[in-house]
């Protein structure tokens, strides 16, 4: 039986409500805090948004930003809000000075949403504006105000403070990785010159836009074939080079300082120019991948009043540069084209290194082409959704939305596969099983992805064969037993996404799967835990003489237990490589052929713990 819909089914939300009733129209998806697009960082990138848009207009040229466990102040030295409008600034929606172009151009924040939003997601949230000796402080819980100090005076720079502590009955157990707010604002630091962050005590500066941006993202990708190209002109900047390792094409682009990694009209537009120049320059009709492939590059480009597609900006829909109207797929190719052609012709060694890469990307891929049939008709044969995948309801080339929330696991054998299976969300979850170990990978070429059996089901269950933005699944998570086989199938797997498909790394797709260690219970309390610490605190807990259970591997966890641990209580840890990590080296020490060094490691660094849960001794 329907409810009945009638007058009474109509319900008027105010701004706080509306924003906790359907958060992810404001910042995508909740999360906990293992993902970089998880909403916490969101909130943290909207108030430094309106602290960039304060130095782009010529106001502030530092931000103190400060995390300690999950409270966020963020300081600019801007001109601080009018001190009669505080309260509006941060609690009334569509209310904010982006709306008038004239003292905000070119700003990120367009919709006067943005500091509502955080202060609506906060458990605690606090605003203050500096401004002429004077200084207003209002307070907020859950988005209800709890103080509203009256104007005061205060003998600190003009600016604005803002405090927050995202509220875990919106985000639960959550907690910030450095790592991800660290790269998020070296991308605010390369984009706009003259800025200096300090984050946590740490001064962050640059001076060569875009160039220092991708230098700094270059390492895990080997070095590059010929020195970066770099072309400033208007409102647009791009510099790119092509990595002697990838084989993918990466980009890091940005529109009006925001991550748009998405990418959008504009990005589009640059990777249209690229091939259109190339081709033009060197008179052949070279195939559009063979120019492409193993590209890194970054991409910015300022828009007035910018159209994106979402609240989180991600990905850019505007057509036209405004005012004038020019068309944004017109503009950058018309620089692109002019200061790319003109670099070759003055530079031969690049042009020739260039043409060289082309050539040898087209002979790669004719030959890849036999091998790549046979691989198609390997997976068709071996039946991949019926014995290595089971798949999940949802596919995600449709609906970006859905995308965000959909897993496959890679696990190992039939008892763990089995266990996974019967626990997971039909939904959004999906199980591929390996069969043993897979293949170490490393210095192999990527013939192999095609060849090995388990690689080429792999890769085809991901749809990652022509290009990661074709990903099917948003997490992927290794979930391996926690003994030292598991670990070494942990690595293997590392080891080929990193040689193989370093970008899915990258962008944050690659997970780890923590399982408990232990279940520690009684007659009247169950506890898992995941590390000896909490193992020792449940059995103080728990007295006296809980019943302790030592998981040694996913199959030995029932399905109905499974289900707990991915469901909302998952944990994982994300794969992140650290800005000083060198993706070739750490491989070739651990999984080449040097072993006489790893012996030697290994000797140095091992350790005799005592197993309390069996009373034995064991080598780790």
């Amino acid at each position: 039986m329907s409810a009945e819909y009638t007058e009474d089914s109509i319900r008027s939300l105010d701004w706080k409500e509306h924003i906790r009733l359907r958060p992810g129209m404001y910042i995508g998806k909740l999360g906990d805090g293992s993902s970089q697009d998880d909403g916490i960082y969101v909130l943290i990138k909207e108030i430094i948004d309106n602290s960039i848009d304060e130095f782009v207009m010529g106001h502030g040229k530092d931000i103190n930003i400060s995390v300690n466990e999950r409270n966020v102040t963020i300081r600019d030295f801007g001109r601080g809000m009018p001190l009669g409008k505080v309260q509006e600034c941060v609690s009334k929606i569509n209310t904010g000075a982006k709306y008038d172009s004239k003292v905000f151009k070119k700003a990120v924040g367009l919709n006067g949403v943005g500091s509502k939003a955080v202060n609506a997601l906060s458990f605690e949230f606090s605003a203050q504006s500096i401004r002429d000796g004077k200084t207003k402080i209002v307070e907020y819980q859950r988005g209800d105000l709890v103080n509203d100090h009256p104007i005061g005076s205060c003998d600190e720079k003009s600016g604005t403070k803002i405090s927050f502590t995202p509220d875990d009955k919106v985000f639960g157990n959550f907690r910030f990785l450095v790592e991800y707010i660290e790269e998020m604002l070296w991308n605010y630091v390369f984009l706009n010159n003259g800025i200096t962050i300090h984050f946590n005590g740490t001064k962050m500066q640059a001076k060569n836009g875009l160039l220092d941006l991708l230098e700094h993202n270059i390492n895990g990708n080997g070095p590059v074939r010929y020195p970066i190209i770099r072309i400033k002109e208007g409102d647009f900047e791009c510099a790119f080079s092509h990595s002697s390792r990838s084989y993918s094409e990466e980009y890091f682009s940005f529109v009006n300082g925001q991550h748009t990694t998405q990418g959008g009209t504009h990005q589009t537009a640059f990777r249209e120019a690229i091939v259109k120049t190339i081709r033009e320059f060197y008179k052949k009709d070279f195939d559009t991948s063979d120019i492409r492939s193993s590209i890194i590059a970054a991409i910015s480009i300022k828009v007035q009043e910018p159209v994106f597609e979402s609240q989180t900006k991600t990905k850019l829909g505007s057509q036209t540069i405004e005012p004038d109207g020019q068309g944004i797929r017109n503009y950058v190719n018309d620089i692109v084209k002019r200061n790319l052609d003109n670099y070759l012709h003055i530079h031969h060694d690049t042009a020739e290194i260039l043409l060289k890469k082309i050539l040898q990307s087209e002979k790669e891929r004719k030959e890849m082409a036999g091998i790549k049939k046979l691989a198609r008709e390997s997976v068709k044969k071996a039946s991949l959704h019926n014995k290595k995948l089971r798949d999940c309801r949802v596919h995600l080339n449709t609906n970006h939305e859905k995308r965000l929330d959909t897993t496959l696991f890679i696990t190992e054998g039939d008892s763990a596969s089995g266990s996974i299976t019967k626990s997971r969300d039909v939904q959004t979850q999906a199980v591929f099983s390996l069969k043993g170990k897979p293949l170490n990978c490393f210095g192999l070429s990527k013939k192999i992805v095609y060849q090995n059996e388990e690689f080429n089901l792999l890769q085809a269950a991901l749809n990652i064969d022509e290009s990661i933005e074709n990903l099917r699944y948003n997490n992927i998570v290794i979930a391996t037993d926690a003994d030292v086989d598991g670990m070494h199938i942990r690595l293997l797997l590392l080891t080929f996404f990193l040689q193989f498909y370093p970008d899915l790394v990258k962008a944050g797709h690659v997970y780890i799967l923590q399982t408990p260690l232990f279940r520690i219970r009684n007659k009247k309390e169950t506890r898992y835990c995941y590390s000896d610490d909490e193992r020792i605190e449940a059995i103080e807990k728990l007295k006296p003489n809980p019943e302790i259970t030592r998981f040694k591997g996913l199959g030995e966890i029932s399905p109905s237990e499974f289900k707990h641990f991915i469901g909302s209580a998952i944990r994982l840890d994300p794969v992140i490589l650290r800005r000083e990590s060198l993706v070739n080296e750490t491989l070739s020490f651990y999984m080449g052929k040097n072993t006489p060094d790893r012996q030697q490691f290994i000797i140095n660094n091992l350790r005799i713990e005592e197993d309390i849960s069996e009373g034995k001794t064991k080598v780790a």
